[in-house]
């Protein structure tokens, strides 16, 4: 599913046309975004969390060249899925 068909899923779920839809799912996706940036965690009870965690810095290998090359430490958003969502796919 990409964003076009989640668009049409929420609309028809929430009987509101696509364009409020899109302005809710871009609003929610704004928030997450903004809630991580500032290190925050979201939770949606029984769905799941986003989060941020820390990537450290390493040692990594160009692959063309062989050559040892410093990879920085960085931040990697996830998202862990809860109990309810794991439910329903299994």
């Amino acid at each position: 599913m990409n964003k076009g068909e989640l668009i049409d899923a929420v609309a028809s779920a929430a009987d509101v046309n696509k364009v409020k839809a899109a302005r809710i799912l871009n609003a929610f996706i704004e928030a997450v975004t903004d809630a991580l940036k500032s290190g925050d965690t979201v939770t949606l009870v029984g769905f799941g969390t986003f989060a941020v965690t820390d990537r450290p810095a390493r040692t990594g290998r160009n692959p063309q060249t062989g050559a040892k090359l410093k990879i920085p430490p960085a931040k990697k958003p996830g998202f862990k899925a809860g109990a309810h969502l794991k439910k329903a796919v299994n």
